[in-house]
């Protein structure tokens, strides 16, 4: 079925927004990154230094995120037909889709994952030896590179070695063309625009790999799963394994159907439109549950911390509070004082609250003191 160009600049539009909205996660996310380290560090949280540990690598798997996120736009149709006018001719436009293949299939989707990998092996190591260390973001970095590395070197062997396998001798020809094609063959006369496709041994080495850390993956989660008691945190566990187990290697059967039509006909499209929404619910699920929400529950730890804070600060002034009244007891009771002058003292002991109360709307005393006389007998006290 051949496609209309309004389809395929449809898909486009909403690829072009869903990346879009992408990187706006992924930006607030590296903002609120550089936030909660500027507070710790400023503000003096030791304790909450172990969470901000893996700062550089969760940055890291977020500009992996941005940097697959730029390529699917590179690699629409419409963006390069658009790009003529800017004296794009189709060889240059060739180029950028096998760049696109080494890009995104051979660096940027398995860095990605590695980096996941290292972000869940990081919660499973000591606080002395662990994320603490410094060195362990580079460190990590380093291995990152080194393990995508094959994967990289397969993808460009793809790209300049295996076109050279359709082209003379007789056990050579024998490889089909969509094995090692980067670009389909739709150069027209009223549409010169080259229609990037997915050689299927890039899509074969993608899916080794896959397989690789979706296996990893499983052996690592059972370990976390086996030290977390938290029901709350078992759920991101369980979330991100299944999401990273399905939608990944779902992208890959998707990216291999896609050599079953013609990359100007609609069923090419749909299946490479639906590869890229896999993937993006993937690292969407993954900037969420390993970027945010640790920030966030750090932050709100930071929180009570200050609301411990408070609580300390509201019981030593609710003694001093005590100690007052009790004074004012005793000399009214000396002086023989009259009910006017004992008016006059709980007037002056009011204005004291109302004057506490106008340094700042802090929650009320009775929640942070746990008097005996303001709670029934056998009712569990607040920690100190």
């Amino acid at each position: 079925m051949p496609q209309k160009k309004f389809d395929a600049d449809a898909l486009g539009v909403v690829t072009i927004c869903l990346v879009a909205i992408l990187v706006l996660i992924c930006v607030i996310c590296i903002v609120y990154s550089f936030y909660f380290r500027s507070r710790v560090h400023n503000q003096g949280f030791v304790q909450l230094g172990y969470f901000s540990g893996p700062w550089i690598i969760r940055i890291a798997f977020i500009v992996f995120a941005i940097w697959w996120g730029v390529g699917e736009i590179i690699r629409l149709n419409f963006i390069r037909r658009e790009g003529r006018a800017l004296n794009a001719n189709y060889k240059w436009q060739k180029t950028v889709c096998k760049c696109y293949i080494v890009s995104n299939l051979g660096m940027a989707e398995p860095c990605l994952f590695l980096t996941l990998v290292f972000l869940l092996r990081a919660s499973l190591k000591e606080t002395e030896s662990g994320t603490l260390n410094q060195k362990w973001n580079y460190k990590t970095a380093g291995y990152i590179l080194l393990f995508c590395f094959p994967v990289f070197i397969l993808q460009l062997m793809v790209i300049l070695i295996g076109p050279k396998f359709n082209k003379g001798g007789s056990y050579k020809r024998h490889l089909p063309h969509y094995f090692t094609n980067t670009v389909g063959a739709t150069k027209q006369a009223d549409d010169d625009t080259a229609l990037c496709t997915f050689p299927l041994l890039s899509t074969i080495f993608l899916g080794i790999f896959a397989m690789m850390i979706t296996t990893y993956l499983f052996l690592l989660g059972r370990r976390i799963l086996y030290l977390v008691i938290n029901k709350g945190l078992q759920r991101r566990v369980y979330t991100l394994i299944i999401s990273v187990a399905s939608f990944f290697p779902l992208r890959v059967l998707l990216l291999g159907l896609s050599v079953l039509s013609k990359p100007e006909h609609f069923w090419f499209e749909a299946l490479a439109f639906l590869a890229f929404l896999s993937f993006l619910c993937c690292a969407g699920v993954g900037v969420f549950l390993l970027v945010y929400f640790p920030i966030a529950d750090s932050l709100a730890l930071k929180n009570l911390q200050d609301l411990e804070a408070m609580r300390r600060i509201s019981d030593e002034y609710a003694d001093t509070i005590s100690l007052l009244a009790n004074r004012t007891t005793i000399e009214e009771i000396d002086a023989g004082s009259s009910s006017g002058t004992s008016n006059k003292h709980e007037s002056a002991l009011f204005g004291t609250m109302d004057n506490y109360e106008s340094m700042g709307r802090f929650v009320e005393l009775s929640l942070f003191s746990a008097s005996q006389h303001s709670s029934p007998p056998g009712s569990p006290q607040l920690l100190r």
